[in-house]
């Protein structure tokens, strides 16, 4: 099988407002939108797409239905100091301070207006104790 492209879809209450979040502060623009669903796409990688959908939608098997929790969305940027700056100025929530990890990651951690957690991450090179962690070629930095 052949994937021909992948994306994740939350599921949550307010479907406009979920979007106009990722569109304000994520750089996602709409390809396709009604009140129950709403497809964005990044404004800088067309390859980067992210759907918002009603957590009780009628196409939803109802033992699926329901909010969008235990998620954690990683966005990989060029410049997380900036976009941690960004972050801060506009008020959004911040869960975990901007750091350097061992394992080969500058990142801080936000959240959406559904609490689904934001990783913003700029991959760096892990310390001698994860190197090893990586296969041969997946060294970030």
């Amino acid at each position: 099988m052949k994937i021909t492209s992948y994306y994740p879809v939350l599921m949550v209450a307010d479907v406009g407002g979920t979007a106009a979040f990722y569109r304000d502060h994520f750089s996602f623009t709409v390809l396709f939108e009604a009140d129950w669903y709403i497809h964005l796409q990044s404004t800088l990688d067309p390859t980067v797409n992210l759907a918002i959908l009603k957590w009780d939608h009628e196409t939803i098997p109802e033992a699926g239905r329901g909010r969008a929790s235990g998620l954690l969305l990683n966005f990989e940027v060029e410049d997380v100091d900036s976009f941690y700056a960004y972050c801060q100025e506009k008020g959004l929530a911040i869960l975990l301070a901007l750091k350097d990890e061992e394992f080969g990651q500058r990142h801080f951690i936000t959240q959406d207006p559904n609490g689904t957690l934001i990783d913003v991450i700029r991959p760096i090179p892990p310390t001698e104790a994860f190197a090893d962690n990586y296969v041969p070629g997946a060294i970030p930095g």
